[in-house]
């Protein structure tokens, strides 16, 4: 009876204080009870996937991006287009994202263990933390809950922030989010993971940015002799989580404008001095932008779409993410 009443009384505890954690209704046990091997299976299906190609790292980052700054963290940028709607991931700003199949491959696994369950919205949250911490980032856990959206049009894409933007223009868009301008750096400092293509800063070379630097100038201008689709590394360790963004920035060696105006601008030079010469700094700050990020306009009850109605009716669970319908 002794033994009973004691776990009657964690359940309770777990009950109270996992699953009535915030106003948003997000909290960190959501799945505890309806699906406790999730963020297991999340994080290995990444670690695998990251194992065969760390590239991908940088892709599941940014897609995490993408899919909170339009319309929140819902899922939606994962809608597939329908002859009646162009959905946001067939933007021009998001052609280039990666990082599909490994959503898909983590959605397939959980339908197998816990159909109807885990959202799509929070697979994508969840899967961006284990990317951060396999290229060698801050770990950083982020409360679950999260609906799948019903909504994703190209038209919404035109509030992401463009490489083009000075830093007034950064803050002003950041701000609308709630982010203040530290997190606008620390968020940016996701760019020391993967690369840019020419098409987004070969405006830059002619004529030269006066806040480039020189020898930088013609390593860009022999990037982008190759075509708009050559790529240029944001720093010289393109898969590693590191502060080396910041320090490339420091020596003028930014390669977007939206990322060396970080430094030029007097409003956030100071930012990217001090995460330039500490590490530390940064993590600490990109993990705390990275939560308040991943709790952005988060769907809850009759504002997103409940998992269970959808999932049944996929044949190919392994595409379900991808192929939601929209409104």
């Amino acid at each position: 009876m002794a033994n009973l009443l004691a776990m009657f009384f964690v359940m309770k505890m777990i009950l109270v204080s996992g699953f009535s954690f915030g106003a948003s209704g997000l909290n960190m046990n959501y799945y505890l009870l309806s699906c406790p091997f999730a963020e297991p299976i999340i994080r290995n299906t990444v670690d695998r996937a990251l194992q065969d190609d760390p590239t991908l790292a940088a892709g599941l980052v940014r897609m995490h991006f993408h899919d909170c700054f339009i319309e929140g963290c819902d899922g939606s940028v994962l809608i597939d287009s329908t002859k009646d709607n162009t959905a946001e991931k067939d933007s021009p700003a998001n052609l280039s994202l990666r990082g599909y199949e490994v959503i898909d491959e983590i959605k397939e696994e959980l339908e197998k263990q816990c159909p109807g369950v885990v959202s799509c919205a929070d697979i994508l949250a969840m899967a961006a933390t284990y990317a951060v911490f396999f290229a060698g980032g801050p770990v950083y856990d982020i409360p679950k809950g999260r609906k799948d959206g019903t909504r994703s049009k190209i038209e919404d894409t035109i509030n992401l922030p463009a490489p083009i933007f000075n830093a007034s223009e950064l803050i002003k868009m950041f701000g609308q989010h709630g982010f203040s301008a530290k997190d606008m750096v620390a968020l940016s400092g996701a760019h020391t993971l993967g690369v840019a293509r020419c098409s987004s800063f070969k405006q830059r070379l002619a004529p030269q940015d006066p806040s480039l630097d020189p020898d930088f100038a013609k390593t860009l201008s022999k990037t982008c002799s190759v075509g708009d689709s050559a790529e240029q590394t944001f720093d010289a360790t393109r898969n590693d989580f590191d502060n080396n963004y910041f320090e490339a920035l420091v020596s003028n060696n930014g390669v977007l404008t939206s990322d060396q105006t970080l430094y030029a601008s007097p409003q956030t030079r100071n930012i990217v001095n001090s995460y330039a010469m500490n590490e530390a700094l940064f993590f600490l700050d990109f993990q705390q932008a990275m939560v308040k990020m991943s709790m952005l306009d988060v769907k809850q009850g009759s504002n997103g779409e409940a998992v269970e109605g959808r999932v049944m009716k996929r044949k190919v669970l392994s595409q379900f993410c991808k192929f939601k319908g929209s409104s």
